[in-house]
């Protein structure tokens, strides 16, 4: 990986470590979709200079690949972890995350027929759901919905950066991440009227939610965007291995929340095993030779 590379990788894993202390604080006080209508509206606004500038109608010959973008990794997931972190904490949230490269590992071998489910594939998915298994049995106590919402988040956060790769990677970054956030903050402002708050919310939660909105929204979309063409949407979906180890530690210094033997050995179990699910599988001998 060159400088530049880990670099983005590096400020990615710390940024995108952070949602899951701002969201717990912020659906303390108003709802999931009102959060996420707040936080697309905010980045929206931050980037619509830089994708004026960019020129938004390149997208139009890209509209179906954009809605589908929209949809999976932003419109869908914030809803659903949102919704997720009022039952759950947040470190626990960030932790089950940590299977996205799982994920990532199936869908890249049932699209990419170069992509082997070796056995050592194979032992790092039942490793890393081994781990799954483990925080959900000894940290979630009756409320499994949760953990499903987190899971669909998963499937969503591991087929947005293939979206990229192969439909959008000939549009501008920033006119994505704009038409994506506004997207999803059209869709969501009905249910964000109806539910807005009958009175302005804390301080602690207008600064979550302005954090999410700038720092965790437009600025690390165009970072991850910039990742992943630096080295590309496997190897770019590597950060979750370190957001969860960020939000634990936010969780635990900021929230108080518990760090027990469960969550260290899961979190510990999902790493290995995402990290032998994820590895190249080795070249074939004629492949080597070819190469």
């Amino acid at each position: 990986m060159t400088r530049r590379g880990w670099i983005l990788f590096l400020l990615m894993a710390f940024i995108w470590g952070i949602p899951y202390l701002l969201i717990k604080i912020a659906v303390g006080e108003i709802t999931p979709a009102t959060l996420v209508f707040v936080r697309t509206f905010i980045g929206a606004a931050v980037l619509t200079p830089l994708a004026a500038r960019a020129g938004p109608r390149q997208l139009l010959p890209y509209w179906k690949p954009v809605v589908a973008y929209t949809f999976v990794e932003v419109a869908a997931p914030w809803i659903l972890l949102a919704d997720a972190e009022r039952r759950i904490s947040s470190s626990l949230a960030g932790l089950l995350l940590a299977g996205v490269p799982l994920v990532d590992a199936v869908l890249a071998w049932t699209m990419r027929s170069e992509d082997r489910l070796d056995t050592r594939r194979l032992v790092g998915l039942g490793v890393g759901l081994l781990g799954v298994a483990v925080l959900v049995g000894l940290e979630v106590s009756g409320d499994l919905w949760a953990v499903v919402e987190v899971g669909l988040v998963s499937v969503g956060y591991a087929i947005g950066p293939m979206i990229i790769a192969r439909r959008l990677s000939a549009v501008p970054a920033v006119s994505v991440v704009w038409a994506s956030l506004l997207l999803t903050g059209i869709a969501y402002a009905p249910f964000a009227y109806l539910e807005r708050p009958a009175a302005l919310p804390s301080a602690a939660v207008v600064l979550s939610v302005m954090g999410l909105g700038v720092v965790c929204t437009a600025v690390a979309f165009l970072l991850f965007f910039a990742l992943i063409a630096e080295v590309g949407p496997i190897r770019a979906t590597v950060i979750t291995y370190f957001n969860p180890a960020v939000a634990l530690i936010l969780g635990v210094a900021v929230l108080g929340e518990p760090l027990t033997l469960g969550i260290a050995i899961g979190f510990v179990l999902i790493a290995f095993g995402s990290y032998l699910a994820t590895r190249r599988a080795p070249l074939a001998p004629a492949q080597s030779a070819a190469a």
